[in-house]
C-alpha cells in the first residue's frame, strides 16, 4: 500500500492508500482503505461519459472507502460532494480530499447504512457506490439509506454503481429489489464507452459492470443501450 497518482479526464488525483485500518470491535481489516478497481471504474466511466450531468450537482458517496469516485465528481464541477463510510475510515478520506486540494467542496462524514442521521437526513441530485454489493444482509439498511439521500424518493437523483460482477452481485441486487423495491439496470463492459484500463492491475474490465439503481416509482422508465434484469430467483443460483 502506498500512493497511487490516478489520471481522469486530464486531471491528477492523489490516493493514499492504508494497509493498517481496521474495526474497532472486530479487529478486521477494512478493505475500504484500499484502491479498488471498480472505483477506478466508475470514476473513468464518469469522466467518459456524464460529466455534463455532474457538473453543478451535489454527489455523496456512500461506502466511499478512498473516495475516489466522489473526489472525480469534484473535479468534474460538482457543486458539492459528500464523503461517507464508517468512522474508522474517515481520516484516510480526509487525507485525500486534502492531498487534492478540494476542501472547499469536498466534506468527509460518518454514515451507517440503515441510520437515519447525518447525511441520511439530506437529499442529493447523485448518488455514487462502487463494490458495495459484498453481503446480502447488508442491502436492506442500504436500500434504506439510498431512499433517503435521493430527492424526491428517487425521482430526481442519479444512483451509479461500479462493481466487479461476483458470483453474490446479483443476489445482493435481487435482495434491494426484494427488501425495498429498487430496479437495477445493467451496463456491461460493451456498453461502458472508451477509457483507459493502464490502472488496472490484475483485471480486466470485462469482469465489471456498472449498474443504475432504480427507486420504486422510477421502475417502467426507459432507460436506453441497457439490460434491465429480473432478479427473483437469482439469489438461490
Amino acid at each position: 500500500m502506498g500512493i497511487r497518482e490516478i489520471t481522469v479526464s486530464g486531471h491528477n488525483l492523489t490516493i493514499h492508500e492504508l494497509e493498517d485500518v481496521c474495526d474497532s470491535v472486530t479487529g478486521r481489516v477494512l478493505t475500504g482503505s484500499w484502491l479498488w478497481d471498480s472505483s477506478l471504474l466508475l470514476s473513468r466511466w464518469m469522466a467518459a461519459t456524464r460529466a455534463d450531468d455532474i457538473r453543478g450537482k451535489s454527489v455523496i458517496e456512500l461506502g466511499a472507502g478512498t473516495g475516489l469516485p466522489g473526489l472525480t465528481a469534484a473535479v468534474l464541477g460538482a457543486e458539492r460532494v459528500v464523503l461517507t463510510d464508517v468512522k474508522a475510515l474517515l481520516p484516510g478520506m480526509v487525507r485525500n480530499v486534502e492531498a487534492n486540494g478540494l476542501g472547499e467542496r469536498v466534506e468527509v462524514r460518518e454514515l451507517v447504512w440503515g441510520s437515519g442521521s447525518g447525511s441520511a437526513e439530506e437529499e442529493f441530485d447523485i448518488v455514487l457506490m462502487s463494490d458495495v454489493f459484498m453481503e446480502v444482509e447488508a442491502m436492506e439498511d442500504l436500500g434504506k439509506t439510498l431512499k433517503r439521500v435521493c430527492r424526491n424518493n428517487g425521482s430526481e437523483s442519479q444512483v451509479w454503481c461500479g462493481s466487479e460482477v461476483r458470483q453474490w452481485t446479483y443476489a445482493c441486487l435481487g435482495e434491494l429489489l426484494a427488501s425495498q423495491g429498487f430496479g437495477v439496470v445493467e451496463l456491461p463492459p460493451s456498453l461502458l464507452g472508451p477509457f483507459s484500463d493502464s490502472d488496472c492491475d490484475d483485471a480486466t474490465w470485462d469482469m465489471f459492470s456498472i449498474f443504475h439503481l432504480i427507486p420504486p416509482p422510477l421502475q417502467d422508465c426507459h432507460v436506453a443501450d441497457s439490460v434491465l434484469f429480473d432478479f427473483e430467483g437469482l439469489g438461490d443460483t
